[in-house]
């Protein structure tokens, strides 16, 4: 059994303002994914280093809109429609990752309307740099004492003071190790070869579902939702079941260059 090690939420306090952890990690996860684009742009000769900063803004507002607004629909809309000022305290947490996805790819479609690319042509771009930012912000969610496992007798059972006297699944870590670290070395060396338009999204997409998925069985089902579907399922999984199915599809489709568009063959696979 092991303690949680009592991080203060707060990293700093400077006169009314404080700085959370929680905050700190959506920065760190949007410099890492920028400094990782440029990186990318600088190997593929349709991408250029300076979009990447404009790229990263819209999948930056398109994360937290949509990751807030997702949170909110999908999880605690009776709670936000009694206090809707609540919406605004992001830094106690409460955004949904698949909410967030759904602002990203909005604003990949937006992103691409502006410089003449296709949706795909940009999700494929975009793809390998969100698990850095996933991973980011699962250590957030662990330093915040939130979205804690399930009671475990494993001897890495955590007890988080928020949860009760029971040690529990470091489920956060679990999620930041599948969906941040391994999923983005797979992202990121599968793309590194030329790959048909949309392979890159769909292999996200179902890797994501399946690592959520999976995870979901050690973590803890939200208190006011319980397991929602056939007395085990919840609603993260029921969420990422389309997700490995659109997986699936996109990846068979794209096999058979299904999503070629016009003036994309000298960008193919990026």
């Amino acid at each position: 059994m092991i303690n949680f090690p009592e991080i203060d939420p707060v990293l700093v306090t400077i006169g009314p303002l404080k700085v959370h952890w929680y905050g700190m990690m959506y920065l760190f996860g949007f410099s890492a994914a920028w400094l990782l684009g440029t990186r990318r742009a600088s190997q593929h000769d349709s991408w250029h280093k300076e979009q990447v900063g404009d790229l990263i803004l819209y999948g930056a507002l398109g994360a937290v809109i949509g990751g807030r607004l997702g949170y909110i629909l999908f999880y605690k809309l009776d709670d936000y429609l009694a206090q809707p000022l609540d919406i605004f305290r992001v830094w106690e947490g409460g955004m949904s990752f698949h909410g967030g996805m759904l602002g990203v790819l909005f604003a990949a479609w937006l992103f691409g309307k502006k410089t003449g690319r296709s949706f795909f042509q940009v999700s494929d771009f975009v793809a390998p740099l969100v698990p850095v930012g996933l991973f980011f912000g699962r250590i957030g969610n662990f330093i915040n004492q939130e979205l804690w496992g399930r009671v475990t007798d494993l001897p890495w059972g955590m007890v988080f003071p928020l949860a009760g006297a029971a040690p529990r699944h470091p489920s956060q870590l679990y999620e930041a190790v599948l969906e941040g670290i391994v999923l983005f070395f797979i992202l990121w060396f599968y793309s590194a070869r030329p790959r048909p338009v949309a392979s890159v999204s769909g292999l996200f997409l179902l890797l994501y579902g399946a690592f959520r998925f999976i995870v979901e069985f050690a973590r803890e089902p939200d208190a006011y939702l319980g397991f929602v579907l056939l007395d085990w399922m919840t609603m993260g999984q029921i969420l990422s079941l389309p997700m490995i199915v659109a997986g699936l599809v996109i990846m068979y489709l794209s096999s058979g260059q299904r999503f070629q568009y016009k003036g994309e063959a000298s960008d193919k696979g990026h």
